[in-house]
């Protein structure tokens, strides 16, 4: 490191930029995949003197971690009160496939549009495919970079910022969509290719309509799991 530092004296040395992730961020993103992975269920509480201690980290970090998580959606807390894991709602549920839907279908106009199919989401895809014989769970995470990936082929940094202030959310939803086996693997890695095509065809309408059904069905299986009269989406047909 002194050679390196000497040497800096007469030629500029680039230095490899190294990620910094501070302790909150870590200590929300383990809750965060906690809450995501169910191993924290809806209602359970969550006090900031047992988030210290369970990470034997100070109760300022622990406060400042779950208040992220509230701001993602994933805990609720009011005033004075306890944190707790959310409970999705049937309104929730149907909210927040409906403010993807408006955002996606869009997303896939455009793209269609220019033809521009993201070899992010193929690869995504590609993974999601050979998981067939996985966990349906495992899906989850290239289910979320599918269809960002589409959102953020945009190139539209206010678009992609809106999107993923929904993306807690939206994997919570897939978590238990997934978590419960609602969809098979092989359907949506269909659906996803079928996207893909209508895209490359410049057919965004008919990749928008493609969309509606596809998440449609999720979401009004989500509600039928969550207890809910479920929509006639629910039994949309496989036709692709």
């Amino acid at each position: 490191m002194q050679k390196v530092l000497a040497g800096a004296c007469t030629q500029e040395v680039r230095m490899p930029r190294v990620a910094a992730v501070s302790i909150i961020d870590a200590v929300t993103a383990d809750l965060r995949r906690r809450v995501l992975a169910g191993e924290l269920e809806p209602d359970t509480p969550l006090a900031e003197v047992e988030i210290a201690d369970f990470y034997d980290v100070a109760r300022p970090t622990a406060k400042a971690a779950i208040e992220n998580l509230v701001r993602e959606r994933l805990l609720e807390r009011s005033a004075h009160k306890t944190a707790r894991v959310m409970r999705l709602t049937l309104e929730d549920v149907r909210d927040i496939y409906r403010a993807r839907s408006i955002i996606e279908a869009e997303v896939l106009r455009r793209l269609a549009a220019d033809r521009l199919v993201p070899a992010a989401a193929r690869a995504a895809n590609a993974e999601i495919a050979a998981l067939a014989g996985a966990s349906p769970r495992e899906i989850v995470d290239p289910d979320m970079r599918f269809h960002r990936s589409l959102v953020d082929a945009l190139d539209s940094e206010r678009t992609s910022w809106v999107y993923e202030s929904l993306a807690s959310e939206v994997v919570f939803c897939m978590s238990q969509v997934q978590g419960a086996s609602l969809l098979p693997t092989s359907t949506i890695a269909a659906e996803h290719d079928r996207l893909l095509e209508l895209i490359e065809l410049g057919q965004g309408e008919a990749a928008a309509e493609l969309l509606a059904v596809h998440l449609g069905r999720a979401r009004e299986r989500l509600v039928e799991r969550l207890g809910g009269q479920p929509g006639p989406e629910a039994a949309a047909p496989i036709d692709i």
